[in-house]
Parts: C-alpha cells; structure tokens; sequence
C-alpha cells in the first residue's frame, strides 16, 4: 500500500507554556487513522540563547503524555532540523517537530500511482490564514 505525504509541524510554544491540549488531540487523529506519527522532536532555547533537543525518550515526567504516541520512525528529526529552526525559535521559548504521515491520503496516492498521474506540486495554507480569509 502506498504512503500517504509526510508534513512537519513545528509548534511554538511562547515562555515554555504548555497546556496539555496537543497530546489528546494528536492521539485522536491517530486512533482516527487519520494520521501517523513518523517521529517528534523538542527544540528549547533558554533566556541565553542556548538550544536543547530533546526526543520523546528524554522529556521526563512533564512530558510524560507524549509518550503514549505512538512513533514510527525515532530519529527522523533530528539536530539539522533543531538547527533549522534556532533562528525564528525566540529566547525562553520551545518548539515541538512532529512528522506524520497522512494516512487518509495513501489510497489517493495509490489512484494517482495506477492512473500514471505525479503530484506536481503541493501547497498547504495555513490554518490561521484560511480562518482569516473565511472571516472576512
């Protein structure tokens, strides 16, 4: 069966605020089979400027509900990926990578597979601008 695409969210999370709202919300549309996770990565940067990753494994009891995803491929994201972002992370900030496959996707990619069709191009637009568009 084909794979469906793979995105990458990068998530911030201004003065290393969490709510705990994004673990349920992830594991539903995993157990939705909407989703599944390729792998998730922790990207900190202290009040000096110093940047820490940290994978799943590492997170210790505050992130403890991350460990019930689920990840398919540890180590997809990595410190090329922490260092990509380290400039647009602000100080006293984190981040969290997540990688994951469209599932709901894979029997379209196999239609276009059978029909000797290629995707061209992909574009996705940001929630937060579509909201706005939509609200006028």
């Amino acid at each position: 069966m084909p794979l469906g695409p793979v995105d990458v969210y990068i998530i911030g999370f201004p003065g290393n605020k969490f709510s705990g709202e994004i673990v349920p919300a992830i594991l539903e549309q995993v157990e939705r089979g909407v989703i599944r996770v390729v792998d998730v990565l922790f990207v900190t940067k202290d009040e000096d400027g110093n940047v820490a990753t940290l994978a799943i494994e590492d997170l210790g009891p505050e992130g403890a509900a991350f460990m019930e995803i689920d990840v398919v491929q540890p180590g997809a994201l990595n410190e090329e990926d922490a260092d990509e972002i380290n400039e647009d992370l602000p100080a006293n900030s984190s981040a969290l990578l997540i990688a994951y496959e469209n599932t709901w996707m894979s029997d379209l990619v196999g239609a276009f597979a059978r029909a000797d069709a290629v995707v061209i191009d992909q574009i996705r637009i940001p929630a937060t601008i579509v909201n706005e568009v939509v609200a006028g």
